[in-house]
C-alpha cells in the first residue's frame, strides 16, 4: 500500500476508486490518469484493487499510483467464492475512509462497488462504462436490475451511451459521456522503434495491430486475410503487439496460413509510441468496441487507422472516417482500404495529418480529467437523498 503525501485542501472532496484489476489496459491506464493528475488540491483519491497486485512485468500502473503517492489497497479476491469477503472488505475500507464519491471501472468492480458504496454510506457512486457489451447479455440484466444504486454512468463514447439506454435499458438521464484521453505530446514526439530489432528483415515497411489476443479484437480474422492482403503490399510485415489467451491459437493459424515470417508477434510491450512511430498504418480488427486506445494512440502518432466499422469509430475519426473504415466488416474492403492508403502517398500524408489534428483538439488527458472534475463536482452539488 502506498499512502499519499500530498497536502490536499480542507474542504477536499475524497473520491474511491474502485478497478477490477491493475493489469495494463485501457480501463487501468484511464483510472491511473485520472487518480494521478486529478487536481490534489481539490480532490483526495485512493484507489482499491479487487483482485492481487499485478506480476513485476506488469507493474506499469502500480508503479504509477505509488510515484504519485496515491493510497492503493488490492482485496486480493479470486473468483466467485471470493466475492462475499470482498465485498465485506470493500465495504469496510470505504466506511474508514469516508469517501464523498465511488468511481468504479470495469463490470466486477462496478458492480461490488455499488454495493458496497450503498452499505458504507457514500453519498454518491458513478460506475464507468467502456464497451458495447455484445458478448454477456446477463450483465446489461445485473446492471439494469442495480441500476437504483447508481447516481451516474460514465461512457466513453456516444455510441456506448446509446447502446447502454437502447439495448442497456439504463436511464438516459444518468449517463454522461467523456471519452478516453491520450497523452498526446509521448506519441507525436516518439522516436520511432528498430524495426530489424523487432524481426522485420531490412528494407520492409510495417502494419501494426494493438490490442489483447483474445475474440473481442478479432486478430484471427485479421490473420486470415493477411496472405491476400501481404501479397498485394510486398513491402510491408504485419506487427502484432499485445498478449491475450489466443497467442498460441493465433502464431499456429499464422503457420498454417504460412505468414509467419512476415507476421511478427511481440508479445505485451511497453514501447508502443516507439512502435507507432515506426510504422505506416495500425489496423483494428475488432468485433466490438467502446473506445479502443489503440486507435487514440495512433491518431496522435500520426497514423492513418484501417478498421471494422465498430462502434465509436467514426466518432474518433471524424470526417476522415469513411476512408480509414471497412463498411460491414467485409475482408475485401479492409485490404482494400488498406492498399489503398499504403498506395497512395499524399492521402497517407493527409490522413494522418487529421487524426493528429483530431487527436490533439478533442482527446487529450487533460480534457478527459477536466471533464471528470466537473462530473463529480456537479453530481455533489446535487441534494442528496438517502
Amino acid at each position: 500500500m502506498a499512502r499519499s503525501s500530498r497536502n490536499p485542501g480542507p474542504t477536499a472532496i475524497r473520491v474511491a476508486f474502485c478497478i477490477t484489476e491493475l493489469e495494463v489496459g485501457g480501463a487501468e491506464r484511464c483510472l491511473v490518469e485520472l487518480a494521478t493528475r486529478i487536481d490534489r488540491q481539490r480532490f483526495e483519491p485512493v484507489v482499491y484493487v479487487l483482485g492481487s497486485p499485478p506480476s513485476k512485468d506488469h507493474r506499469a500502473c502500480q508503479d504509477a499510483l505509488e510515484a504519485a503517492h496515491v493510497e492503493v489497497h488490492f482485496l486480493c479476491g479470486h473468483g466467485i467464492r471470493s466475492t462475499p469477503r470482498v465485498l465485506h472488505r470493500l465495504t469496510k475500507l470505504l466506511v474508514h475512509q469516508q469517501p464523498h464519491l465511488l468511481q468504479t471501472f470495469l463490470f466486477h468492480a462496478n458492480v461490488l462497488g455499488r454495493f458496497a458504496g450503498r452499505r458504507a454510506g457514500v453519498p454518491r457512486v458513478v460506475c464507468g462504462v467502456r464497451v458495447a457489451e455484445r458478448e454477456h447479455r446477463w450483465h446489461l440484466a445485473l446492471d439494469r436490475w442495480t441500476s437504483r444504486l447508481v447516481d451516474q454512468y460514465v461512457c466513453v463514447s456516444h455510441s456506448v451511451a446509446e447502446f447502454s439506454h437502447r439495448r442497456g435499458k439504463l436511464p438516459r438521464e444518468k449517463l454522461v459521456v467523456i471519452p478516453n484521453g491520450v497523452e498526446t505530446d509521448r506519441f507525436r514526439r516518439a522516436t520511432p522503434a528498430n524495426l530489424r530489432q523487432l524481426g522485420v528483415p531490412d528494407g520492409q515497411c510495417a502494419i501494426v495491430c494493438v490490442g489483447r489476443l483474445d475474440r473481442q479484437k478479432r486478430v484471427d480474422w485479421l490473420l486470415r486475410l493477411a496472405p491476400e492482403l501481404l501479397a498485394r503490399l510486398p513491402r510491408h510485415d504485419l506487427l502484432l503487439v499485445g498478449a491475450g489467451p489466443q497467442l498460441d491459437s493465433l502464431r499456429r493459424l499464422a503457420a498454417q496460413l504460412h505468414v509467419e515470417r512476415r507476421v511478427h508477434f511481440l508479445g505485451f510491450r511497453d514501447d508502443v509510441p516507439q512502435i507507432l512511430a515506426a510504422a505506416d498504418l495500425l489496423v483494428l480488427p475488432s468485433a466490438w468496441e467502446g473506445m479502443p486506445n489503440a486507435v487514440l494512440e495512433a491518431m496522435a502518432a500520426g497514423l492513418p487507422v484501417v478498421s471494422t466499422e465498430v462502434e465509436v469509430v467514426h466518432e474518433l475519426l471524424g470526417p476522415v472516417a469513411d476512408p480509414q473504415t471497412a463498411a460491414n466488416d467485409s475482408p475485401e474492403a479492409f485490404i482494400s482500404k488498406t492498399v489503398a492508403i499504403l498506395g497512395n502517398p499524399q492521402l497517407l500524408a493527409d490522413l494522418a495529418t487529421e487524426n493528429q489534428r483530431r487527436s490533439e483538439s478533442l482527446f487529450t488527458i487533460e480534457v478527459m480529467i477536466r471533464s471528470y472534475e466537473s462530473v463529480y463536482e456537479n453530481l455533489l452539488a446535487k441534494p442528496y437523498e438517502s
